[in-house]
This record gives C-alpha cells, structure tokens and sequence, in this order.
C-alpha cells in the first residue's frame, strides 16, 4: 500500500512531539500493532504464522505478507506450501520467492474494519507503554526530589495531578491532615519512587512523607542547602507534628536557632506550606548528640527532662521528667513520645520527679550530660586543630603528585654564627651616652677650642656609615660656667643681635667614650670654620659697646606708660 508520504511523516512527527516517543519506536509500534491485527484476522490464535510488515515512511509504502515455508511434501498447509503450488502463485502474482519462503501479500485496504480498530487499539496500547518507559527516563533522575503540578480531578480517594507529560494520581493518606483540593489547584509533590514493569512506568508521589519535609528544609534555610547543619534524623506525623534533629561540626552556629529563624520566621515559611487544613503542623527542632541521653532528653521536648536513665545496648531508656511535664512528654493521644522514639530508636518509659524519688531511682541528670557533651567538644575540636596543622614526615597532601613530600617544621640550633659574632661585638664595644644640654641662646664670646685627632687607618668600615669620635680641650664643669656667663651676658643685648643667631643656634657636642685608643677622635670643626666664628665674634664686639646707656630707653617706655 502506498499514501502520501509528507502527510504520514507529518503524522509520525506530530506523536513523537506529543508523546515525546523517538520515530523508531512509533514505526516499530506500528508494525507490532499490524502484525497482531493481521494474525486476529485469519485466526492464528496460536501466533504461529510468521507475518512480516514492512514500512518505509520516506516513500509512503507500507507492505504487509504472511509467509509459508516451501516443502516437498505438506504436512500442514497453514504453514506450508509445496514447490509447485508456490511456483504457480509466483506467475499468478500473487506471491513471490525468497529463498526457502513464499511470500504472500496482505493488502491492507481490503483488511476488515473490525481488524483496523484492533490495529488501533493495540497501537494505542503501544504507545502508552512507549511513553511510560520515556516517563521512566525521564523521572528515574528525581527521585527524592519535589515537582509541581496541577490538579485535573479530585475523588474521594485522592487526585490526579498533571506534571506535564503524564499524570499521578495522590492518594488520601499521602495527603497533609485534612487538606483538600480543586480542580485546577497547584501542588507540589514529593517523588518517592518510579516503578517500571511491563505495563510501564508508575510514579509514586507523596506529601505526608518525611521526604516532602527535608525537601522544604533544604529550600527553606540556606546552611543545609551548603552543608553547614546537617540532618540527622526527621520523624513525622503529618497534619499533626514533626520532629527534626539537626546537627552542625562549626562551634560557631546554633544549628537549632539558625533553621527557626530570627522570630521564628525561617520555620514559619515551612509550616505555611504543609497543607491548607484547619490545624497547622507543629515542628519541634532538636539538637542532635552523640550521647544518647542527652539525645532522648531533646527529642521529649517541650516536655522537661530532668534526667535519663538508658541501655544503649537493649535500645532503651526511662526518662525523668517534671510532674507538671507528663502530659507534655507524652503528647496529644501519644504523639510526642511516639515520635520522640522514632526518631532516637530508643524505647522510651516516661517516669515523674516524684516517682523516681519514691522508687529511689538513679539517673544522669541534664547538667552532667551537657557536661559531658562539651568535654567531647573540646577535644574534638582539639583534635581537628592538631589534625589541620601538623604534617607528618613523609605524607602526602591531598591532590600533589606521587612522590611530593610536605615541607617539615624547621628547626633552629643554638649555634652562634659569624653574623651573630659580629652583632655582639659591636654591642660591646658600643656605649652610647646621652647628649649635652642644647645650647639655645646666642654665643657671643669665642667658642672653646678643639684639636683635631688623626684617624686610625685600620678602623673598619661599616657600608657607608663613618663613625665620628671627638674630644674636647675643656671639662664639661669648665663648660658649663662658661655658658652660664655668656648668658648672663648676652641677655643685655639689643634685638638687633637676632641676625646673627641662626648662623649659631643649637650647638650641640655628643662625647661618645670607647675602650679605643684616645688619640682617635676628631674635631666637629674644621680649622677654617673656627676662624670664621672668631672673625665673626671680633665684628660683634667692634659694632656694640658695652657702654650703652639704657635710662634713655626706660624714659621713653615710662612715658607710654603714661
């Protein structure tokens, strides 16, 4: 049979974008479909006949024959054909050869119309199990994940909810309380599992599981999204509570307080989302332990625990709580110690202060396990210390190349080397006096006399710091008289005097003592600089006369006075 070729490619296009099915498996679906309508058809119930259906989509053909092998004798002409007999159907055209087959073609217009509905139906049977398996595909990746979608029709054993290629149907007791739905609502899913057997692919969704409550978390509060606080354990009841441990290795956070949130706004986006009932679920967030007591203790909460007594070996443990704790330990018809063991994996009996003190009953109480708890956290965080600084010899670091070697510690011996040698030396040799007074007056009388000591040509040299020593002519006592009276002095001169007095202003003499030998000093001067200053000194005393009269000054300063 040949049809129009664009309009059967076209067709073949169309279910392979719907559907989302490969062109080779809408041919091969097909000819599966053709092939059992056909063998209906002629009554071969026992699918024994061998029916070949040959499709090519670029030319329009689509060839259909049942085949009979070619005998000497037939035993069963159902299936067999002798020589001659298929030699005379040859020349009649009504069948070919091929080999040791005769070929005998099944037009397909002339097929009955209750075999095309068959051909139908079986092709539309193909395609879903086709499209199931590319579901499979396709979901098999999020698994453990949440998915939107929207709800096409509600019963009163669940919905079915759209998500796109497919949809899934929510049973009730996957749903949260007594939430409802309407047709059209959106809805966010938790895929738990994908089954694929021979009918094809079967999601399972859920809200209720514990699965859809991590999933929120992990959206919902960003240090578990990047692995700061981790989950260690979620033991729920939806529609009525929930608890989730929670546990951190950052001394730094609070991994209790950092998913409630500063006001409780954090856990409060998480309740928002579980269900549209009357009553909202109730999340209790615990501090996960390594010491089961302390555990159990948070997971009873909002009861308080006074103590625990537990057998970590038999799984089980009595809790001592407040009288007026009871009823909060043990919860609305038993929900909250439910879950508490949920979640601990321990089997819990709930006792009262007073019982246990009637009954003389011994337990740990909760300053002695948090006690105990941060023991165990400085030395662990000792030990990750230690860990993180110290490299042993010979060990390779994570991501070097075979053979690399870590750098060892260094270590410094008490020997003296030549640069040390040198600084003692010179510390030695080196005594450093404080300078004289400065002089901040003007000196008009001739400034003492130094002599000038020669250099020792051997003294070494540092770099290029020369290292000066001078000697005075007089004593410091001989000095000191002698500045007192140049004071004294000088106070009696004008102001005029002030034009000379940066040429001498702040002389200042350093006497720096060694244990060298003391003819190797030298001058600050040098021999033409002091005569300069006596030339300077003589010009002085010719200008001004000591025999100035200074009544007159006192008469004209009196008279402004006036």
């Amino acid at each position: 049979m040949v049809i129009n070729a664009q309009d059967f490619l076209e067709a073949i296009e169309g279910i392979e974008l719907s559907k989302g099915i490969s062109r080779e498996v809408v041919l091969k679906s097909l000819e599966e479909a053709m092939r059992k309508g056909y063998k209906k058809e002629i009554g071969d119930t026992q699918d024994e006949l061998l029916v070949v259906v040959n499709i090519v989509p670029e030319q329009g053909l689509i060839e259909m024959f049942s085949t009979k092998d070619i005998v000497d004798e037939v035993e069963d002409d159902f299936l067999q054909i002798s020589k001659e007999d298929a030699k005379e159907l040859a020349k009649a055209k009504q069948g070919e050869i091929r080999e040791d087959k005769f070929y005998i073609p099944a037009p397909i217009d002339t097929l009955r119309k209750a075999t095309a509905l068959g051909i139908k139906s079986i092709l539309k049977q193909k395609f879903a199990e086709a499209e199931k398996s590319v579901l499979y595909e396709l979901f098999k990746d999020k698994i453990n994940t949440m998915i939107t979608g929207k709800v096409e029709k509600v019963d009163e054993k669940g919905c079915s909810v759209n998500i796109g290629r497919t949809s899934v149907y929510l049973p009730r007791k996957q749903m949260i309380g007594d939430e409802k739905f309407a047709v059209g609502d959106s809805i966010r899913l938790f895929v738990e599992n994908v089954d694929s057997n021979t009918k094809g692919a079967r999601i399972n969704v859920s809200r209720s599981s514990e699965g859809f409550l991590r999933s929120l978390f992990n959206e919902e509060i960003r240090e578990i999204e990047d692995g700061v606080i981790v989950i260690k354990g979620i033991a729920r009841e939806a529609g009525e509570r929930s608890k989730v441990a929670v546990y951190t290795n950052d001394p730094n956070v609070d991994p209790a307080g950092a998913c409630i949130g500063q006001n409780g706004n954090r856990i409060q986006k998480i309740v928002s989302q579980l269900g549209n009932g009357q009553s909202k679920e109730k999340i209790d967030i615990i501090a996960y332990s390594d010491i089961p007591g302390l555990y159990i203790m948070e997971a009873l909460k909002p009861a308080r625990v006074v103590g625990v007594n537990f057998d970590a070996e038999k799984k089980s443990a009595v809790v001592v709580v407040n009288d007026d704790s009871l009823s909060l330990a043990i919860g609305r018809r038993g929900v909250n110690a439910r879950l508490a063991v949920r979640l601990t994996g321990y089997n819990i009996d709930i006792k009262t202060e007073t019982e246990a003190i009637e009954e003389g009953f011994e337990y740990q109480s909760l300053e002695e396990l948090q006690s105990l708890e941060a023991e165990n956290l400085a030395k662990r965080i000792e030990e990750e210390r230690k860990a993180s600084v110290t490299l042993h010899a010979g060990e390779v670091l994570p991501g070097m190349p075979e053979g690399y070697v870590a750098p060892q510690a260094r270590v410094y011996e008490d020997e003296a080397n030549d640069f040390d040698e040198a600084l003692r030396e010179t510390a030695e040799k080196e005594e450093i006096s404080a300078p004289v007074n400065e002089i901040k007056e003007e000196v008009k009388r001739e400034a003492p006399v130094v002599e000038e000591a020669p250099v020792k040509e051997e003294q070494p040299k540092v770099e290029e710091v020369k290292e000066v020593k001078v000697k005075t002519t007089t004593t410091l006592s001989d000095l000191e008289k002698t500045l007192e009276s140049e004071t004294n002095k000088s106070s009696k001169k004008s102001s005029s005097k002030k034009s000379n007095k940066k040429k001498a202003e702040e002389v200042e003499e350093s006497v720096l003592p060694t244990k060298q030998d003391p003819s190797t000093y030298m001058s600050i001067y040098s021999e033409e600089e002091l005569k300069e200053m006596e030339e300077e000194e003589k010009n002085l005393e010719d200008e001004y006369d000591d025999d100035v009269d200074y009544d007159e000054y006192d008469d004209y300063y009196d008279d402004d006075d006036r």
